[in-house]
């Protein structure tokens, strides 16, 4: 393999103080490794950086304890056999900080192009032939890119395309008036010319941040609202200023696309998961008929080590975790059961999340209108 040729992927998994909206699930786990159909949230950008041509190294990047991920980043290198390295930040960095922090070690293979994934998004990835649309760009930067609805286009980034080129135009983020229902999905692949891009916005809020020492009054003005010279956002500092400058372009994905930053949105993206398990890992979802094994409808994940009677019935999306338990009659639909639970005899669960170790009695009933975790 040609060093020309080496690809890596960084996915940013954030930390402690990010995913509050997250909580409590987070509470008990990194939000990056909370199950959504059966595997880890990260599991799923990871699968799909599996299949980029040539792809040498993927890098988790974030600030919470590399204890915490020593143990997943270890079996996933060995399932994988690639390396998975995770990258701690001694303080937060910005999307785009945080990537050049690391710029040593992201380049030690010499790759010649770099992917750049959100791990709270959820999607089909559609990795390679990104890539091969960003060669054809020519550009430092390709972003995937979908249309949604003009009423939710402002609960994130909006941009302006060129419908012949697919050059980026204009970006903005969360604006406060409408601008366009294309939306950034938060994955990226750039040529290594985003480091020198990310220095110069270095160089520029350095040079911000001297003028500023010029005037007492200014300062003190400026205090407490002033960004760090070495937190640099991509969105704001990257996408922003260097839109309509033939640097950056856009992929549209017409497939599924969602954030995963809420409890409720976990259950519906777990369900979008186990959808595309159907294409590309149908090995992963469960089959019975009630006679030998219990009785499956639709889409419907269980862990090897589960025990589930042959008289329950589960589906559509549901997604049974390690060591749970299911008794005779239950009944599940749309929920996630974590770790260790246990569901006794004909007890019925639907739109849940089951907390780890918990404990449904006989005849118990759980269903909410919207997501409801016990």
């Amino acid at each position: 393999m040609e060093n020309s040729e080496k690809v890596v992927a960084v996915i940013m998994v954030g930390g402690p103080t990010k995913g509050t909206r997250f909580r409590p699930l987070s509470f008990n786990i990194p939000k990056p490794l909370f199950p959504l159909a059966g595997q880890p949230m990260v599991h799923h950008p990871i699968s799909a950086c599996k299949k980029i041509p040539n792809l040498a190294q993927i890098f988790l990047l974030g600030f919470y304890e590399e204890r915490e991920f020593a143990l997943y980043v270890s079996s996933i290198s060995n399932e994988l056999k690639l390396p998975v390295r995770y990258l701690k930040e001694d303080k937060p960095h910005g999307s785009a900080g945080g990537l050049y922090y690391f710029r040593d070690i992201i380049m030690e293979d010499c790759p010649s192009h770099i992917f750049l994934l959100n791990c709270d998004v959820c999607c089909s990835f559609p990795l390679p032939s990104m890539l091969d649309a960003h060669k054809r760009y020519g550009g430092m930067g390709t972003m995937l890119v979908i249309k949604v609805s003009a009423e939710s286009a402002n609960q994130f980034g909006e941009l302006v395309s060129d419908p012949t080129t697919n050059e980026l135009l204009h970006y903005t983020e969360k604006p406060e008036t409408f601008v366009s229902d294309l939306i950034n999905c938060g994955v990226y692949v750039f040529t290594p010319d985003i480091f020198t891009a990310i220095h110069d916005v270095y160089i520029n809020q350095e040079g911000r941040a001297n003028l500023r020492r010029v005037s007492n009054f200014e300062t003190f003005q400026s205090a407490t609202r002033t960004i760090p010279v070495d937190f640099v956002r991509l969105d704001q500092d990257i996408l922003s200023p260097l839109a309509g400058k033939k640097q950056l372009y856009t992929y549209e994905t017409t497939d599924f696309w969602e954030q995963i930053k809420t409890p409720g949105m976990s259950l519906k993206c777990s369900e979008l998961y186990l959808a595309q398990f159907r294409y590309t890992s149908l090995d992963l979802l469960a089959s019975g008929d009630g006679k030998k094994k219990a009785t499956i409808v639709g889409d419907v994940y269980i862990h090897p080590s589960a025990k589930v009677h042959p008289s329950a019935k589960l589906g559509p999306n549901v997604s049974i975790s390690a060591n749970v338990r299911v008794g005779a009659g239950v009944r599940l639909s749309s929920c996630i059961i974590l770790d260790d639970v246990e569901i006794k005899e004909n007890a019925f669960v639907t739109n849940s999340i089951i907390g780890w170790k918990s404990s449904l009695g006989r005849w118990s009933h759980v269903q909410a209108s919207s997501v409801h975790f016990l």
